[in-house]
């Protein structure tokens, strides 16, 4: 595939940026599990909440240059014509840097307690969990994002032209401006302020950057297996539709303990329960759209990516979203560290991964490289999944551990207790931390160099397999939709159990008695039964379709199912 506008080149830079920062993130995040273990490793330096921060604010800032590059990329395809106003674009990218080097610099001076909401100055620092820059990056992101869509609006054509892809992704970055607006509001009564915090942060994830990732999921899938457009605008109409009917109520579970009325309770546990409807549409369309045809993976690190971010977007936020976002569950795991376990796989997971697989997806072709050595790529994939699944593993048991501790025994969080009974769990996450941390760097290694090496060793192609055909494996053959179906039931079985577990907490056997044996044992089957799981389907899944490219001949059984199905 030829580039064929010449300012598509303009992603090229935030796709390195995306890079660089994800890097850097996963430095801080390495560094936090540590700490875990060892709370003394650089007190005073790099305290933990300070690298806490600069973990969580790098990790929305890359993956928003993840989701700005790919937006440039497509958004000429789209629209058939050259973007409006590359210089508007060339001036986003220099103020992201700005932005990013201004979160760094303040959170320092707030550590050595220069800057500070605490000391009057909001506009240095913000002090807002997620939002901790001052008021003067806040400007700098809503100038930001107003140049963002000015520029994708102006370059699509008239309203009247659109299809659901233009409306998902114009209806996307016109979003993202508005809500960011709630971010610069500053109330003095704390549950006030959580209002608005939480629209920020979870209309975005919730709202917005899903109807973002629902669009370009299917745009992608459109450009890699030539899917027809107008089943991928039927899914990413219902998509966009679920997503908003769910989401906009939905967010009220994070209402529930923060001095906002109790009514919230009912109708956040309710909507919360329809959240995941969405996540399903879109793990089912992936399978359709990459089945409608026998075409081989061209580029198989770009499908094993789009792939892991609809497979982690449906256990990180739909299963264990849909698991703790009840009243009566949320009211153990809440503020626990069940909440990073849910949040690292559905925030890396559904977004981080789709940025990294739009890179793959247009890195190649900006740098006119046809057959590159796709193998560091999917080998980047591999240990980024089972990293992240296992530190979700870690956290997710050693947060059943906590609450149990603290919450039911209701032994000291601050004397060590707490830290005594997780240890195990604490020192899980620095392991699975290397694993990820090296598929970080592969795979920033591997798209930075890209089209600079050799493109695959004598004798092999871009799969690394010898250049032959092979006869399929019985764990290559084609995935039909029962057995797919199958799988998806096992991960809803296995999130069922971890529901429990949950539920069980408030027991009286449990929650006065103090025996903890009931939620030990669903979580002891629930969260190691879901991760595995998640990992064979994965494997299954690529297996399946990397067969294609080594099939002698395609099986009879194949079953073509049309898009509109």
């Amino acid at each position: 595939m030829q580039i064929e506008y010449q300012t598509q080149r303009l992603s090229l830079r935030f796709f390195m940026l995306m890079l660089v920062l994800f890097v850097i993130q996963v430095g801080y995040g390495m560094l936090l599990s540590v700490q875990q273990v060892d709370p003394t490793v650089l007190a005073g330096v790099m305290n933990f909440n300070v690298a806490r921060a600069e973990h969580l604010n790098l990790g929305i800032l890359w993956i928003l240059c993840g989701f700005i590059g790919a937006i440039l990329f497509v958004s000429p395809l789209l629209s058939k014509r050259e973007m409006f106003a590359p210089w508007l674009i060339k001036l986003l990218f220099y103020a992201l840097i700005v932005i990013v080097l201004w979160n760094m610099f303040t959170l320092r001076l707030a550590q050595v307690g220069i800057a500070g909401w605490w000391h009057g100055q909001p506009w240095l620092q913000q002090g807002l969990e997620y939002l901790e820059p001052g008021r003067i990056a806040g400007v700098l992101v809503l100038v930001g994002f107003a140049i963002l869509a000015f520029v994708v609006l102006r370059t699509f054509p008239p309203v009247r032209q659109w299809n659901e892809i233009h409306w998902g992704l114009g209806l996307g970055v016109s979003a993202l401006m508005v809500v960011w607006v709630f971010g610069l509001f500053y109330v003095a009564r704390l549950d006030l302020q959580e209002y608005f915090r939480w629209f920020v942060v979870h209309y975005w994830v919730e709202g917005v950057w899903e109807v973002i990732h629902i669009t370009l999921v299917g745009f992608l899938l459109v450009l890699m297996f030539k899917v027809d457009i107008k089943s991928v605008g039927f899914a990413v109409f219902w998509g966009v539709a679920l997503v908003w009917l769910s989401g906009l109520i939905g967010n009220a579970h994070h209402y529930f303990w923060i001095g906002t009325p109790a009514f919230w309770q009912f109708w956040g546990s309710l909507f919360s329960a329809l959240e995941p409807l969405p996540l399903v549409f879109c793990f089912w369309h992936i399978y359709l759209d990459a089945h409608t045809n026998k075409r081989p993976l061209e580029n198989a690190p770009a499908f094993y990516f789009i792939l892991g971010s609809v497979v982690l977007e449906q256990i990180g936020a739909g299963i264990l979203g849909f698991s703790m976002t009840f009243a009566l569950t949320n009211v153990w795991s809440h503020g626990t560290w069940i909440t990073p376990g849910h949040g690292h796989l559905a925030l890396f997971g559904t977004f981080g991964m789709l940025g990294i697989a739009a890179a793959y997806f247009a890195v190649p072709i900006m740098r006119q490289v046809n057959n590159y050595d796709q193998r560091l790529g999917k080998l980047g994939f591999w240990l980024l999944l089972t990293g992240m699944l296992g530190m979700a593993f870690a956290f997710n048991l050693g947060g059943t551990v906590q609450i149990y501790v603290y919450r039911i025994l209701g032994l000291d969080w601050f004397g060590g207790d707490v830290a005594h009974a997780m240890g195990v769990f604490k020192l899980l996450l620095p392991l699975f931390g290397v694993l990820f941390a090296v598929g970080a760097l592969v795979v920033a290694y591997d798209l930075i160099t890209l089209g600079r090496r050799i493109s695959a060793p004598a004798g092999t192609d871009a799969h690394g397999g010898a250049a032959t055909v092979h006869p399929v494996t019985r764990w290559g053959r084609p995935l039909s939709g029962f057995e797919a179906g199958i799988w998806l039931l096992m991960m809803w079985v296995f999130g069922a159990i971890i529901t429990l577990g949950l539920l069980s907490f408030n027991l009286p056997r449990v929650r006065v008695e103090g025996d903890p044996t009931l939620p030990y044992l669903l979580a002891g089957i629930g969260y190691p039964g879901l991760l595995l799981v998640t990992l064979l389907f994965v494997w299954r899944f690529l297996a399946s379709m990397e067969a294609r490219t080594y099939a002698v001949e395609t099986p009879s059984l194949l079953r073509i199912l049309p898009a509109q199905a």
